[in-house]
């Protein structure tokens, strides 16, 4: 795993008898777009909250920038480098477009609070909001809520950034908008694990696909191998 940023060894996570994970090993190399996928019920959000430090594996080991951090908590990983975004938007809805993104900036991004307005004002900008920066949330569409969220996920100023279904239930523009952002930012050289259901944006934008099936690892290759593969056909369509 050289040259790996993120590496999952043997992670094993159960629910009383049910296992959600069964012995999962990957590695996320550092500036790779990473693309993770599987059927509903596959195992991806668990492996990621594994990953973010919400859930805790019941074997197995996390190591991230070579450190373990199997047993660090979330808020630990994330001044480490790791961000994540959030299928469901979930901002500070009292506080303005700006003013979300002034806790993660001060906290896991280490910015002076002196500095922080700045660097908010620049995200934003950056990321196509500095128009509605004095908002609030409420007043924002659909795709300008889950550019929000990368915003605020940008904020923290991380190494490694999950998107986790941050183009779930939007026009086929606007997933070209937020790919255009996730390319960009994957530029600047952070390192990106797209979990998404839509095929054309995992397609066109992982270098590299990991499937996930009933907990397990199934398959693993570049987009025009895992189009191909039998087990992944299998596991989508049930045949």
């Amino acid at each position: 795993m050289a040259g790996a940023l993120l590496e999952i060894h043997g992670l094993v996570k159960r629910f009383g008898g049910f296992t959600a994970l069964n012995r999962v090993t990957l590695h996320v190399k550092e500036g790779e777009r990473f693309g993770l996928i599987g059927p509903n019920g596959s195992g991806k959000t668990t492996l990621i909250n594994c990953v973010s430090g919400s859930l805790h594996p019941d074997d197995g080991r996390i190591v991230f920038a070579g450190r373990d951090i199997t047993a660090l908590p979330a808020h630990q990983r994330t001044r480490l480098g790791i961000a994540r975004s959030f299928q469901i938007p979930k901002p500070f809805t009292s506080m303005t477009v700006q003013e979300n993104l002034d806790i993660p900036l001060e906290y896991a991004g280490h910015a002076r609070a002196r500095d922080a307005g700045a660097e908010a004002a620049e995200i934003l900008r950056a990321i196509g909001l500095d128009a509605k920066a004095h908002l609030r949330p409420s007043g924002l569409t659909q795709i300008e809520m889950r550019k929000l969220e990368l915003a605020r996920a940008m904020a923290a100023r991380p190494k490694l950034l999950i998107s986790d279904e941050a183009m779930a239930g939007l026009s086929s523009a606007e997933v070209d908008d937020i790919l255009a952002i996730l390319f960009r930012l994957n530029g600047e050289g952070i390192t990106i694990i797209m979990i998404e259901h839509i095929m054309r944006a995992v397609m066109r934008f992982s270098e590299r696909i990991v499937v996930l099936d009933a907990g397990e690892r199934i398959a693993e290759g570049a987009p025009e191998e895992i189009v191909r593969n039998p087990a992944v056909e299998k596991a989508y369509l049930g045949e």
